[in-house]
């Protein structure tokens, strides 16, 4: 088995590479659109919800010999060979940030061993079986799916095709009933059947009735929707699932969760990715787990449009124009405040981010706007005045009243155990609320 570790925004010699040739030749040069349609989970889910992870990023890019890396972070293979792409904050070879960002995000107890070798496809199967939730949520605000299947009777009440050969086998001597089929609009369907066996199936881990909790009303409506299940069918509704998959564009968040469901229940046969020559795989976007991550600090004390889920958009104009979605705006309208979340190096954070959150403490009247960034170092926040005048003038000074201000999360380093790194993440949680509302008083 080859097992290759990069980072996130790196660049990597090809040559470097070479031991997973195959899974390089399959992925390289491809954007994450077509990656998605292949089969990878991309989280979140980009054709319609990314904004800061696009459908035209890739994970691999060939540049000379080179290839470069982007913004996510995840795991992908292909047979033997597998590419795990951890962030660029990680240190002493364990991605501790990476596993840490996703359980604080997601809600989810402590299940994924970033660095158990033991079984490298555990580490994809355990981020599979815990994004599950979220995909049955989203699938099913569409309602429980239905479609019609073939039911088989055996009674007096003849309503459809007659069954000639069930009906010698169940009928002989003739009692007066009549052995047919009929097809009928149920809930109760091979999709709704392959999504109660994964719930069965995720229940039988130690994690599984935490995790299912963070869906309870849906996995009820599950259950109640499947009163024929039986789990000696597992192999049977798989079977028809891979034959008839979702294809309405309507149900587009079933298809996934389909997809989602096979790979999950097929890990048992060690057929995950449905063959030796799929390539398969979950990737994240980094730097829409450390927003979230963000969030799940400053909450208290600050709004957080989400322009995912199109929610608290803002505009610039008037007449409803230019669309907006800053982070961060302070729930304290007196002394107004704008965050920006950044998953790049205090030194990277530049023109762009700059004049961006400008014009959002112009748009907010804020007198002071932050960049919440990962700090790996011992750097101190970097506070910035904004000029006033002009060199043609010689009249440029600083003003008193109007700052950008980078604002670090230190991440712990040089830790080899992940109870102690957790023990000090939490510490720093405090201490970054502590500077943030020290600097904004």
């Amino acid at each position: 088995m080859s097992r290759i570790k990069i980072k996130d925004n790196s660049r990597i010699p090809k040559e470097s590479l070479s031991g997973i040739s195959l899974l390089t030749s399959k992925i390289a040069d491809k954007t994450l659109e077509q990656l998605e349609k292949e089969g990878i989970f991309v989280f979140p889910e980009i054709l319609r919800d990314a904004d800061d992870i696009t459908k035209d990023q890739m994970i691999l890019q060939s540049v000379n010999n080179y290839y470069l890396s982007s913004n996510v972070m995840g795991f992908m293979g292909l047979g033997d060979e597998k590419l795990i792409v951890e962030s660029r904050f990680s240190s002493n070879g364990q991605d501790f940030l990476f596993q840490y960002l996703l359980e604080r995000v997601f809600d989810v107890p402590n299940i994924v061993d970033l660095e158990t070798d033991a079984n490298n496809d555990d580490r994809v199967f355990n981020l599979l079986v815990f994004i599950f939730p979220h995909y049955l949520k989203s699938a099913m605000r569409k309602g429980i799916f239905k479609t019609y299947v073939r039911k088989t009777y055996n009674d007096s009440n003849v309503k459809g095709t007659i069954d000639i050969a069930r009906h010698i086998v169940k009928n002989t001597p003739f009692v007066g009933n009549v052995a047919y089929s009929q097809r009928e609009y149920s809930f109760d369907n091979d999709l709704m059947e392959l999504i109660r066996h994964t719930v069965e199936f995720i229940k039988h881990k130690p994690y599984g009735h935490k995790l299912l909790a963070q869906a309870k009303d849906e996995v009820k409506d599950v259950v109640a929707a499947t009163p024929n299940y039986e789990m000696c069918n597992r192999q049977k509704i798989i079977d028809a699932n891979k034959t008839n998959t979702i294809r309405h564009a309507y149900y587009r968040e079933y298809c996934e969760l389909q997809n989602l469901c096979l790979l999950i229940l097929q890990h048992q046969k060690h057929q995950i990715g449905m063959g030796n020559k799929k390539v398969y795989g979950l990737l994240f976007d980094g730097a829409w787990l450390w927003e979230e991550y963000m969030n799940s600090i400053v909450d208290e004390i600050f709004y957080h449009p989400m322009n995912k889920a199109t929610k608290g958009s803002q505009r610039l104009f008037d007449h409803n124009r230019g669309l907006i979605y800053p982070d961060f705006i302070s729930r304290d309208s007196e002394t107004r405040v704008i965050a920006d979340a950044k998953y790049k190096p205090i030194d990277n954070i530049g023109n762009k981010d700059y004049l961006q959150v400008l014009a959002y403490m112009f748009r907010f009247d804020a007198k002071k706007g932050f960049y919440f960034y990962p700090e790996m170092g011992e750097e101190e926040d970097a506070v910035m005045w904004l000029n006033r005048g002009s060199t043609y003038e010689k009249n440029v000074e600083a003003r008193e009243d109007i700052c950008l201000i980078k604002h670090g999360f230190q991440i712990p380093t040089e830790i080899d155990v992940y109870s102690a790194f957790t023990e000090q993440m939490r510490c720093n949680e405090i201490k970054f609320l502590e500077g943030i509302l020290t600097s904004v008083k």
